[in-house]
């Protein structure tokens, strides 16, 4: 039997309740599913996870990432200026290492009470995201 697949993940944790409840649920995904997550990368919030995403897919033994995190909604767009700037981050850095990387960020513009709302499925989401990804690489012969 082959080995399960290995999944990273990153993980904002500026606010620390949602962010444990996130991993818990992308841990419970993975269970499910059958792949694995050998490390949980906490940074202190998105705009620091594109540089550690980088660095964990250089890494053979990591087959995708799932990015978890909360850009709330503030009295200014710097939220969603670093949205798109992560998002767009994370799309380039998807391409160059050719793993996919599911993306549960809550937001941005998101209220405290949306992001409760929405932190067990995103993360659900985004786990499932990145293994149908890698099923599909391996379905073209990608991986």
């Amino acid at each position: 039997m082959p080995a399960p697949r290995q999944i990273g993940v990153i993980v904002g944790d500026f606010h620390r309740e949602l962010a444990d409840a996130m991993v818990a649920s992308a841990r419970a995904e993975a269970g499910r599913l059958g792949v694995e997550i050998p490390l949980v990368v906490p940074v202190p919030g998105s705009y620091e996870v594109p540089l550690l995403a980088d660095v964990l897919l250089a890494r053979e033994s990591i087959h995708a990432l799932v990015v978890l995190g909360y850009i709330e909604r503030g009295e200014t767009l710097h939220g969603e200026v670093m949205g798109h700037a992560v998002h767009q981050a994370l799309l380039q850095l998807q391409l160059q290492h050719k793993k996919p990387i599911g993306i549960g960020i809550i937001g941005p513009g998101a209220t405290a009470e949306q992001a409760r709302l929405r932190q067990e499925p995103y993360a659900a989401a985004a786990l499932r995201a990145a293994v149908r990804s890698l099923d599909a690489l391996a379905s073209v012969g990608a991986r």
